[in-house]
């Protein structure tokens, strides 16, 4: 597909790129974004042989500054909701998305741009990284998913505080409370970022796709009813191609070629 506001690229380990490409304006995201977003999570939903694992990331020195308020001045309630509709079916296109989605926030992540993050299966920062949910200071309130995701990141009086202040946070301080996996040095993050990416997307495909629903799982069900979900998740392991090559190639001292079959 071509966006007008993404570059999206996969190279030849399988690991797919998604960049928000409006940096004049700090990545933040207009209605056309916020619909590529959509549509192009949503392919991968569809297609989910496409790529074995994606990095999300920002294009110039930010990851993405949230939505783009130039666009809002003077919006009507019934635009603001509507295009609010749009962020919704993105931010569900994120979250059902079964190829493992990595962050890789190179910059400033406010408001709607932080809520991307934390949409991601997890987030490796650059140390010039900057986090914020600042809804609560322009007169609204997270509504990218954020009042959902960064409680079970952080804990509930964590993100409260996080929320009810609008204040910023270093990348330091997001790693210690635990929502982000790694900092890196600026220079460094992308190449860590994909080094993990690449160990991902060297697994066999179903596995980690049933891996990330079962996980997904964890904070949403009881423990007994999470575990019968791993279950179902882990039989539809059991009759694939891929895992009789991962006993092959263990037995054998070779590296496994998976299929996704």
């Amino acid at each position: 597909m071509n966006y007008e506001t993404l570059k999206v690229a996969i190279d030849e380990d399988r690991v797919g790129s998604i960049t928000l490409n409006r940096p004049a304006a700090r990545n933040a995201m207009n209605t056309r974004m916020m619909e590529e977003l959509r549509d192009c999570f949503a392919d991968y939903y569809v297609n989910p042989d496409a790529a074995a694992c994606l990095v999300l990331t920002g294009e110039g020195a930010g990851f993405c500054s949230g939505a783009d308020l130039k666009e809002r001045k003077g919006m009507s309630d019934a635009v603001w909701r509507r295009q609010h509709a749009v962020v919704e079916q993105m931010m569900r296109a994120l979250m059902d998305c079964p190829v493992p989605i990595i962050a890789a926030v190179n910059g400033a992540a406010y408001a709607g741009g932080m809520e991307l993050a934390l949409g991601c299966d997890f987030i490796y920062a650059a140390q010039s990284a900057r986090f914020a949910l600042t809804e609560v200071t322009l007169g609204i309130m997270p509504g990218a998913a954020g009042t959902q995701n960064l409680p079970r990141a952080v804990g509930v009086r964590r993100a409260k505080e996080i929320i009810l202040s609008g204040a910023p946070f270093t990348a330091e301080q997001a790693l210690a409370w635990g929502m982000v996996n790694k900092v890196c040095t600026d220079a460094d993050l992308m190449r860590e970022v994909r080094d993990v990416a690449r160990r991902i997307a060297a697994n066999a495909p179903v596995s980690v796709r049933q891996a990330k629903k079962a996980i997904d799982k964890a904070t949403e069900l009881d423990r007994m009813s999470g575990y019968a979900f791993e279950i179902e998740a882990y039989n539809r392991t059991v009759v694939t191609e891929d895992r009789q090559e991962g006993i092959d190639a263990f037995n054998a001292k070779r590296k496994p070629k998976y299929k996704g079959r």
